[in-house]
């Protein structure tokens, strides 16, 4: 379904992205895991054109595009096909749940807002925000204002969902609820890309996990195998220490 072939990306004289490549295939849950500083924002950003990397090749839907060269009107086509949930929800604080669902079917998509009404409500009614539509961000938690932009990304019937860090702005006890949506749709055959630092999403949900470092895939294997048998050094040292955290945590 979608094809990175050697992305480069550099920030000045800082190499973020050396030469990576991998595949997501249609209903996977990836998983992207990694010190702060490993270039999996910066990833993401390539894919959805949101940065320019200055090289590669991304194959969608079986059309080949330059990730340098590409032009305006390929990077729309592909936008309509992909939805993106930021870290910190990126939510119009003037616009109600309902108008910020509403908004890019309108805008982007030039859909009646009758229809965009029907879908923003549809899409709200599976994150569990319907009876909050009217609210604005100001009046809804850091979690209810996650769904509310899980909510948006659904309406627009993408083919793949990146997120990025979706609960890493959130106090603890609210990460569950957000979780839990991005569990549902992970069952429903969604196709999804995250960054994150749950190693319990990344273990129980996802199906394949990427460990990144240094602006390179460090291992790329199936959920079970990369916190059971690793195969890299790296991976074992990362999936022990996290451990090691966890339980910390939960013996305070």
């Amino acid at each position: 379904m979608i094809e990175a072939r050697k992305i480069r990306k550099s920030f000045g004289d800082i190499l973020v992205l050396d030469d990576i490549s991998l595949k997501v295939e249609k209903g996977d849950v990836i998983a992207i895991l990694g010190p702060s500083g490993s270039g999996k924002t910066t990833l993401l950003r390539c894919l959805n054109f949101l940065e320019k990397a200055d090289s590669g090749e991304l194959v969608f839907d079986d059309v080949v595009y330059d990730m340098k060269t590409i032009n305006k009107k390929d990077i729309a086509t592909i936008r309509k096909k992909t939805a993106f949930v930021f870290q910190n929800y990126n939510l119009f604080l003037n616009m109600t749940a309902m108008q910020n669902v509403m908004e890019g079917l309108v805008t982007a998509r030039k859909m009646s807002k009758e229809e965009a009404r029907e879908k923003a409500l549809a899409a709200l009614e599976k994150v569990g925000m319907l009876d909050r539509k009217d609210h604005y961000p100001s009046q809804l938690s850091g979690g209810q204002q996650q769904r509310v932009a899980i909510a948006r990304a659904l309406a627009l019937d993408p083919e793949i969902i990146y997120f990025d860090e979706p609960t890493s702005a959130l106090d603890p006890e609210l990460i569950g609820e957000v979780l839990q949506v991005m569990k549902k749709l992970a069952n429903e055959g969604m196709t999804m890309l995250v960054v994150t630092h749950e190693m319990n999403f990344a273990r129980n949900v996802s199906n394949k996990v990427i460990l990144m470092e240094n602006s390179v895939i460090v291992e790329e294997n199936e959920a079970k195998s990369f916190f059971e048998n690793p195969k890299e050094e790296r991976t074992k040292a990362f999936v022990s220490s996290v451990y090691e955290r966890n339980n910390l945590a939960n013996s305070h």
